[in-house]
């Protein structure tokens, strides 16, 4: 015997400011529930809110494999909870009641709300159904966001993912450090894609042009397919300025080009904080580096420091021996931590 969902239309809304697993367990059970249910979505367009277009993708994302869901947005008038009063309720009722366009059957809430709620009252020929909410909350969250990582869905923690860079000259450890740092914070990183991208023709010295996008290109993608993955934090063994400064430094007969696709790409990128090695390590020929940089390491340093204070970045610099560059960029990962308090 086929078991018939109780409903036939649903409609469970909040402010997902952020989605938590709270929210999460409602959702999966009301649409347990329902031939179809209403997700609303209320926002705000200020920044004591994620991004309409964000939260959006949360609930697709956790959704889309159940088939029933669908997806409208409400426009919150307030900025608090607390000041949503009953002057609001019969207009935004309507609203939603216009958007869905058919007989609500039911709506659901979490147990932060009780029987007087706006969802009970305003909803009075629906059934009104309470999820017990268990401890997690959204306002908790916000005062703590990495405090309680675990509140929240994978897809979720990814818009709160703090980016590190790590970036210098040749054999200023960065490799190292990025690999010891992921480890230690327990998440994935980004290697240095052009590492054998750029050993394509036995030696940079002769890379194509062709060599040089590809690894602008695929830099990039493959930054925003591990972000997804990470926990806290994601670091990233340099970026398209590195690359910018070697199609400058090998002289590149595309350089113009490649170097205004470095430029757009560094437009795109943001960082909440890039580590700058200094080159007051030994000296390592590992592969191919450059006798030239190696005869001068300060001169080209500064002058790759200079393609990120050009370009509006700015960095904190990690100099002394491996402890002490490890010991000074944990620290400053925790002070990233800290200002999510």
């Amino acid at each position: 015997m086929i078991n018939k969902k109780k409903y036939k239309v649903g409609m469970y809304g909040g402010s997902f400011n952020p989605l938590h697993l709270g929210h999460l367990e409602c959702i999966i059970k009301a649409a347990g529930l329902c031939e179809e249910l209403y997700i609303v979505i209320s926002y705000r367009d200020d920044d004591t809110d994620v991004p309409l277009r964000v939260k959006i993708r949360w609930v697709y994302q956790l959704t889309k494999h159940l088939g029933s869901v669908k997806i409208l947005s409400l426009k919150d008038r307030v900025k608090n909870k607390k000041d949503y009063g009953e002057q609001f309720w019969d207009e935004d009722c309507k609203q939603v009641k216009n958007a869905i366009g058919k007989k609500i059957d039911v709506v659901f809430s979490g147990s932060d709300y009780d029987q007087n709620s706006f969802w009970n009252k305003c909803y009075k020929d629906s059934d009104y159904i309470i999820f017990p909410r268990n401890v997690y909350n959204s306002t908790d969250i916000r005062k703590d966001i990495y405090g309680h990582w675990d509140w929240m869905p994978q897809v979720v923690r990814s818009y709160f993912t703090k980016k590190v860079l790590l970036i210098g000259g040749e054999s200023a450890g960065k490799s190292t450090l990025t690999i010891n740092l992921a480890n230690y914070f327990n998440t994935v990183y980004l290697e240095e894609v052009g590492r054998d991208l750029s050993g394509l023709s036995g030696t940079d010295e002769y890379m194509l042009s062709e060599d040089f996008t590809r690894i602008l290109v695929e830099h990039k993608a493959k930054e925003l397919r591990l972000i997804g993955k990470s926990n806290k934090v994601f670091f990233e063994d340099t970026d398209c300025l590195v690359t910018h400064f070697f199609l400058d430094f090998l002289k590149d007969k595309d350089a113009e080009r490649n170097g205004k696709l470095a430029d757009a790409i560094a437009a795109l990128n943001s960082y909440d904080l890039i580590l700058f090695l200094e080159p007051d390590v030994d000296w390592v020929q590992d592969g191919d580096r450059s006798e030239v940089i190696a005869s001068d390491r300060e001169k080209y340093s500064e002058m790759l420091k200079s393609y990120y204070t050009r370009n509006g970045y700015s960095f904190k610099t990690i100099s002394g021996d491996y402890n002490t560059r490890f010991d000074l960029a944990v620290k400053y990962v925790n002070e990233l931590f800290e200002a999510g308090k």
